[in-house]
């Protein structure tokens, strides 16, 4: 016999926590051979994308990830499970009389990871940061807002630099939020919505609170409306969904100017139901009309709105196993729906430099929350927007279940990590042990051959909006000649099954050139507005084929 255990910690009894925390609060014994732990999906088809462990132990595990414009990653957890596996230097301590679990704590609970060479830089975070949100600002900083206890009204500013940390405003939020969503307006203020309680939304900078009703009508007896969906659209506007329900939110006045139908189906998509959302990628093909481009908001995965309540009794129902995709900039849209290879929940969506889409990490039963997930989906699947089509990719050996990221890279791989469904750190004796490695998946184009290199980008890599740019590059001996794509990306910030700010914008091409043997220039259009391409980096891609280059980094101001 073999026994699971997640202990029940008395201390968050006064904290209202229960719903979390009572899937925790029993005891299970169980023959260890009939335990699922894995999906069964050896008959799909297998085509393609390789994992590859960059480091077995990164010291903390990945809860919250985002790319800076310096090509360094910022990741962090939580600091109320007690210590980590990695200290900070110089023995350097953090002391915090109102933490709950550890008050002199000489450990990490962030780091800064160099995809090139795997080394990291550990940091310090001084309130809790657990299930908090955030966004890389218009100048390049990551700014990161609320978490739990002492950190629910905190802003924090990360750098890139490489001797920066973290700066901290604690009470740069008025009021308390956790589990809430970010995004970054056209004007570089970061607006932040929802949480856990919370109706409404405000500003960073800090100004005003304004009530936000569709949050409370969105909640049910599990929630299922925390990190709601957030995606800027084309006219200025902000998309919202929670739950089963979307809104256009006017932030500027404050008001919601379109409804929309309730996606089909009976699966809750938000937290602790947990499904993922992207904004299709913008194709712009006038640099000057904006109203024009096509905006498709697409949701998959998720779960029965009473999964939550009934993993709490040791029932796990299956995951949803749909995407639905709609036309907000249509004048009455309807959900498309499709269905996925395989039910998920917890899942990411990462977009990709190409337009497609990689659907990664997850549970085929249950929901978020600590021991509430079972089945893990092993195989990612990738989904092409243009073609409608998914395809099953080679699987990974570690199971990426609650608290696990995905995150695109500049050179076009994907980071995975994270991955702890218990409430502390624990390394045996679970069902599924934390995780403090971090993977690359590799999708199919980076081992097609023909790929292309940037060499220059005129006039240079600051931009400014309407702008007409020229690329020239260079594509690897036997490439040939192929369509050529120009596309911006926005790697966001990852968490909790959701990448906040994530967008990518396919450029308006107006003329190809081979110049000679393997060396090409593309001349393409910047976005020619703010409310389409945010002021801030991006990531340019050259896509040659279906294949991308490296993304260069450039900045519109």
């Amino acid at each position: 016999m073999v026994r699971y255990q997640c202990s029940w910690i008395p201390m968050y009894r006064s904290q209202g926590m229960g719903w979390i925390f009572n899937m925790c609060n029993f005891l299970r014994e169980r023959q260890a051979s009939n335990i699922s732990t894995s999906k069964q999906v050896a008959a799909l088809p297998q085509n393609g994308g390789k994992f590859k462990v960059l480091r077995r132990n990164i010291g903390i595990s990945a809860m919250h990830v985002a790319l800076l414009p310096n090509d360094k990653l910022i990741i962090f957890d939580r600091t109320d499970f007690g210590l980590s596996n990695i200290s900070l230097p110089a023995g350097r301590c953090r002391d915090d009389l109102n933490e709950q679990a550890v008050k002199h704590d000489c450990s990490a609970h962030s780091i800064e990871f160099n995809p090139k060479t795997h080394s990291v830089r550990p940091l310090t975070v001084l309130t809790d940061t657990w299930c908090s949100s955030g966004v890389v600002s218009a100048d390049g900083v990551l700014i990161q807002t609320g978490g739990f206890n002492d950190g629910d009204h905190s802003v924090r500013y990360f750098s890139p630099c490489d001797t920066c940390d973290w700066e901290e405003i604690k009470n740069g939020l008025i009021l308390k939020r956790w589990y809430a969503s970010n995004a970054l307006l056209p004007d570089g203020r970061i607006i932040v919505v929802g949480g856990r309680a919370r109706f409404d939304y405000e500003f960073i900078p800090k100004a005003s609170v304004y009530d936000l009703p569709f949050l409370r009508q969105t909640k049910d007896s599990s929630e299922n409306n925390l990190y709601p969906f957030l995606h800027l659209l084309p006219d200025g506007n902000l998309f919202v969904f929670a739950n089963t329900k979307s809104i256009v939110l006017d932030f500027k006045t404050n008001k919601v100017v379109r409804e929309f139908p309730e996606i089909p189906g009976n699966a809750a998509r938000n937290y602790p139901s947990s499904g993922s959302s992207v904004l299709l990628p913008l194709l712009l093909n006038n640099s000057e009309d904006i109203n024009g481009i096509k905006a498709e908001i697409m949701i998959c995965g998720g779960a029965e709105p009473s999964s939550n309540s009934k993993a709490m009794k040791g029932e796990f129902l299956p995951a949803d196993d749909t995407c639905g995709r709609l036309v907000v900039t249509e004048k009455s849209p309807e959900w498309e729906m499709e269905r996925m290879p395989m039910s998920r929940v917890m899942g990411d969506m990462v977009l990709l430099p190409t337009g497609d889409i990689l659907i990664i990490n997850g549970a085929g039963k249950g929901t978020a929350g600590w021991c509430m997930g079972r089945e893990p989906v092993l195989h990612p699947v990738l989904y092409s927007p243009e073609n409608k089509m998914f395809k099953v990719m080679d699987p990974t050996t570690i199971p990426r279940l609650y608290h696990s990221t995905a995150h695109l890279l500049s050179d076009g791989r994907v980071m995975v990590g994270g991955s702890n469904p218990n409430i502390k750190y624990e390394f045996s004796g679970v069902l599924f042990p934390t995780e403090l490695s971090l993977e690359a998946y590799s999708p199919p184009y980076l081992f097609r051959g023909g790929r292309p290199r940037i060499v220059m980008v005129e006039p240079g890599l600051e931009l400014r909006h309407g702008q007409r740019i020229t690329l020239g590059f260079k594509v690897e001996r036997g490439g040939g000649d192929k369509e050529v794509k120009v596309t911006m990306v926005v790697p966001g910030f990852t968490t909790h099954s959701f990448t906040m700010n994530q967008r990518v914008l396919v450029l308006k091409v107006v003329a190809v050139n081979k110049i000679s043997g393997e060396s090409y220039a593309v001349d393409a259009f910047v976005p020619a507005a703010a409310v389409v391409a945010p002021p801030g980096y991006y990531l340019l891609h050259v896509v040659h084929g279906g294949v991308p280059s490296r993304g260069k980094w450039v900045k519109i101001k």
